[in-house]
């Protein structure tokens, strides 16, 4: 009898099947591994998760063995799908074990994690199943003959059922991970024989020398007051004991906050035997930069600074059987990341972004600019996710910022407020404040602007220049005005509407013209991807109406080293037509900035009342936090996964480079950061407002090319200005 199989051919592609025993033995053994990893850091239940995982493993593609799906992955019958859901067979037989954990893993492996109420209004039966009748019924008719063929080829291993509890859903998340990533990883080595490597050991004690010596080299030879609070600052914060599993780091701009939070990392995880740094961002262009310190300071010249510091820019998750090779993972020991990329992995419910999160158990995590991390509303269940990473995940945190607000002590985020320990003493917090008193002036514009009045207003002022705007389609529009008015090398462009790649060499010019004194008249239009974390320093800053926090972090960037004796921050407004477009997620914020304006509360001060402002008003107007605790609570995974956005919709990665797309479409060997190199994020609904402006590449289901005009000065905002410009109506929505 021909052996069963688990995957079938691909002839084109010179890949042939791959059996059922030798796919379920694979994953069987790197699902365990992975769960192993994840119980030493647990505070508990460690040897119920790995046997929940293992077993899982083992049964969840029983339903391949059905004879129909064999005649299609034998190639027999000719088809795109299975005909049988095969996911079923394995839920089934766990289920009639009580091994409830693992039910649902098996289950979850292709569907994602499911609405637990929602099953339990199902008939008893098909609790944690397919919910096709049919297809359950066929699976219990033909359950024995599975399990007779699966014991003839796979050693299996009997334990007891699982406890009744069931667990949190965190427990799921990162169980469901463990699964996941080994089924994802086995089937991208058959069909495109890439392994995925180990990750590099941290090894904390030599990478914190590095550093140390780095630090070092930094401050050799000055003696001015900014570099001696720089000193300090690290010094602080590499010399706190990590008794505490949070900690919080209110430095202000200039302190350097990057390595000094790094060392405290570095020193948690030597003493705690912690595997991983994680390094959380609020925006992708500060991950260029961090990335960049970070590999300077903490790779030894044996080794290579991309498997040492992983930059995450943004989503690069595929359940396509090709492009699951693309998938970025948590693998590396030190991992930058966006907050985007980091809170939602954790409220997801889907395979693709859940396949990484099991890396992050033992980890060091550091959610820098903390304010600018998630919409207020979010952190009510964001914070519980901390906290319980922390408590029962073997996680160490810090929450930084330079104009911390701490939201952890207001009673409408968190359930009991808590007090956090410092990493700074409020002594060397004191003097750096002290050389912020003088260095930037608030002020504010009342009248809204349109385009032609904010060009010609910002141009008055002395340069360079900095104006942040909200939305991506504001600044490409200012950007290119400016450009067409006074010439391109009067204006810079920097926002996520460029890949990563041009985003960098853009953000290297600016830093070029910055340091040549004599080139001052220019302006860098962007959005708040610059606002907070990047080393930049203007002569005068322009933010249009966001919050508190927004318009202080661009002081940041403004006379950032005391080179003037003062310098202005101005807040504005917008008003909007066809070619400057609102943001729907401001309007509560920009209301409350407004109000402080005119009550001369313009102050970090303020930052934590504002936050519980922001909370109030978002509780007195529809869907809130309390909703998404309570449904993370009550495991109903995907109503979670789709109200825990901090981008308010769905984005498809799409492809700008078009060699890189056709060679794609050839199916050459692929490096994965070639894809988020060459890649942006748009809003699927705005993608679908534009006709013929990408298409999936031929062979993937889940990878598209941009078929519209792109450039490197304002990316794929090229092709859509130019619809704008030459259609009367407009695509008044993007």
């Amino acid at each position: 009898m021909t052996e069963p199989l688990a995957h079938s051919a691909k002839p084109e592609h010179g890949v042939g099947t791959q059996t059922y025993r030798e796919h379920v033995e694979n994953v069987a053994r790197l699902a365990e591994a992975n769960a192993r990893g994840v119980a030493e850091y647990m505070s508990g239940e460690g040897e119920r998760f790995i046997e929940a995982v293992r077993l899982a493993a083992e049964f969840h593609d029983l339903g391949k063995l059905d004879e129909k799906n064999q005649q299609v992955l034998s190639g027999e019958i000719k088809r795109k799908h299975l005909p049988i859901a095969h996911w079923d067979a394995g839920a089934a037989y766990l289920k009639s074990l009580r091994r409830g954990i693992s039910t649902v893993l098996s289950l979850s492996h292709h569907k994602g994690l499911p609405d637990f109420p929602d099953e339990n209004v199902s008939p008893p039966e098909s609790q944690f199943r397919e919910r096709n009748k049919d297809i359950w019924k066929h699976t219990d008719s033909k359950l024995q003959d599975y399990l007779d063929e699966h014991f003839k080829i796979i050693a299996h291993r009997e334990i007891d059922g699982d406890p009744p509890k069931i667990p949190d859903p965190l427990f799921f998340r990162f169980a469901l991970s463990c699964l996941v990533d080994a089924d994802h990883g086995d089937t991208a080595r058959h069909y495109n024989g890439i392994k995925v490597k180990p990750g590099l050991p941290l090894d904390p004690t030599i990478r914190l020398k590095l550093l140390d010596e780095y630090v070092s080299g930094l401050s050799k030879g000055k003696s001015d007051e900014r570099t001696q609070i720089r000193v300090e600052t690290y010094d602080a914060c590499r010399n706190a004991e990590p008794s505490s599993p949070m900690f919080a780091c209110d430095s202000p701009v200039g302190t350097g906050k990057t390595t000094a939070v790094m060392a405290h990392l570095l020193r948690a995880a030597e003493e705690k035997n912690l595997r991983r740094i994680f390094v959380v961002l609020p925006f992708t262009n500060i991950i260029d930069q961090s990335v960049k310190t970070y590999r300077k300071s903490l790779v030894n010249i044996d080794e290579s600074e991309t498997d040492v510091v992983a930059a995450h820019h943004h989503r690069a998750e595929f359940d396509d059987d090709n492009a699951k090779q693309y998938s970025f993972l948590w693998h590396a020991p030190i991992v930058v990341t966006t907050a985007v990329q980091f809170f939602e992995t954790l409220a997801s419910n889907r395979t693709s972004a859940l396949r990484k999160i099991h890396s992050l158990a033992g980890s060091a995590i550091f959610i820098d600019e903390a304010h600018a991390a998630l919409p207020v509303h979010l952190w009510p269940q964001a914070w519980l996710w901390l906290k319980e990473l922390t408590e029962k995940w073997g996680c160490h945190l810090v929450l930084g910022s330079g104009s911390l607000s701490r939201f952890w002590e207001l009673p409408d985020i968190a359930e009991k407020p808590e007090k956090i320990p410092e990493l700074v003493a409020d002594e060397t917090r004191d003097k750096s404040s002290a050389l912020e008193e003088h260095r930037i002036e608030f002020k504010t514009k009342p009248d809204p602007m349109g385009l032609e009045e904010i060009i010609e207003w910002t141009e008055k002022f002395p340069g360079p220049r900095l104006l942040i705007v909200n939305t991506v389609q504001s600044a490409a529009c200012i950007a290119r005005a400016i450009a067409v008015n006074f010439g391109r090398e009067s204006v810079e462009h920097l926002s996520t509407a460029l890949s990563p790649k041009d985003r960098v060499k853009t953000l290297e010019k600016i830093k070029s013209r910055l340091a040549d004194k004599s080139d001052t008249d220019w302006t860098l239009v962007a959005t708040s991807c610059v606002e907070a974390g990047v080393d930049l320093s203007f002569r005068t800053g322009f933010r249009e109406r966001c919050s508190l926090n927004s318009i202080l972090q661009i002081s940041g960037r403004v006379n950032r080293g005391n080179e003037f004796p003062s310098a202005e921050v101005w807040d504005f407004s917008l008003r909007f037509d066809n070619f400057l477009k609102a943001h729907p997620m401001f309007d509560d914020s920009s209301m409350i900035l407004k109000s402080l304006f005119e009550k001369d509360k313009v102050s970090p001060q303020y930052c934590t009342e504002t936050i519980q402002q922001e909370i109030r008003r978002k509780n007195q107007s529809g869907p809130n936090e309390n909703e998404i605790v309570k449904a993370e609570r009550n495991r109903k995974f995907p109503e979670v996964e789709k109200d825990f956005n901090v981008i308010s919709s769905n984005t498809v990665t799409v492809i700008v480079d078009e060699d890189l797309a056709t060679r794609i479409r050839n199916h050459e060997k692929i490096d994965k950061r070639d894809i988020q190199d060459n890649s942006v994020q748009i809003w699927s609904y705005k993608l679908e407002q534009i006709p013929d402006s990408w298409e999936p590449i031929e062979g993937y289901s889940d990878l598209f090319e941009w078929t519209l005009e792109y450039d490197s000065f304002i990316g794929y905002m090229k092709g859509i200005i130019r619809i704008l410009e030459t259609q009367e109506a407009g695509y008044a929505h993007f």
